[in-house]
């Protein structure tokens, strides 16, 4: 399960670039009870969504220029230049060179084999969220990609994270967990991306998955602060009721609530 117990490979940040930093801070306020939290004038507008008082993401503006609004998943590195460069090795791509961050650590945005993005965080002064599995914080993320079998060797030369086939209803889903972390360390999945009709046409990316009470009161609640539902509530068994949207500026996300906990 994701939790603050990072070890290397495993999730230990998110944040979302948005189009309207401020309609950010009101929607997912209104969502989930964040706050934000502004990291300082040298930031560049960069800041901290909180609940109670916890991180549990960042956040920051993006011009219409540059990319759409989107949420990035940070995983855990121990040297951030030495993944980037496994990255390219890969056939992956760095898209932002590693850089130290005012002393909390050192961090790079990398794309993959399929050209998605994804983030690596170094620990230094900040380890990473303050929170995770709880209702309000990340809990579970999903790539969702046109070839699990090239997805899973670049991610296990790049981070050395391993998969496994977990049996569903009507198929399998390969779950992701860290190296020699066991089923227990597990903290994503891996989904061909044209199995998923909510997905069709969005092309490969990393979904975030929010934990929360009441999943059929999330999607209400979504629409009438002005987001959008790409998935409506859906139950699996042995897994929980989960949905997806688009938050009002063009960020994908999904939550759920979990059959058993964390996911």
């Amino acid at each position: 399960m994701l939790t603050t117990r990072f070890v290397n490979g495993a999730p230990n940040w998110i944040d979302v670039t948005t189009s309207d930093i401020d309609g950010a801070r009101s929607f997912y306020g209104g969502l989930f009870g964040w706050q934000f939290q502004s990291a300082g004038p040298d930031s560049g507008g960069y800041g901290f969504f909180q609940l109670d008082g916890r991180t549990v993401a960042g956040g920051a503006p993006t011009a219409p220029d540059q990319a759409p609004p989107t949420w990035t998943v940070y995983f855990q590195s121990e040297d951030a230049q030495a993944t980037a460069k496994a990255a390219e090795q890969a056939h992956g791509r760095v898209l932002f060179q590693p850089m130290d961050v005012m002393g909390q650590g050192h961090m790079a945005v990398l794309a993959d084999q399929a050209g998605v993005p994804f983030g690596i965080w170094q620990p230094g002064q900040t380890k990473g969220v303050d929170v995770a599995s709880e209702p309000g914080t990340l809990c579970w993320v999903e790539l969702y990609t046109p070839d699990i079998a090239a997805a899973a060797a670049f991610y296990h030369q790049v981070l050395g994270l391993e998969t496994s086939a977990v049996p569903f209803p009507g198929g399998t889903y390969t779950c992701v967990n860290p190296a020699d972390g066991g089923d227990d360390a597990m903290f994503g999945g891996i989904v061909p991306l044209a199995d998923d009709p909510s997905e069709a046409g969005g092309g490969p990316y990393w979904l975030p998955y929010f934990e929360v009470e009441d999943t059929d009161a999330v999607v209400d609640k979504v629409q009438q602060l002005g987001g959008r539902v790409r998935m409506p509530a859906t139950s699996m068994e042995g897994v929980g009721r989960m949905a997806k949207f688009t938050d009002p500026y063009g960020a994908r996300f999904a939550v759920i609530r979990s059959e058993s906990p964390q996911g």
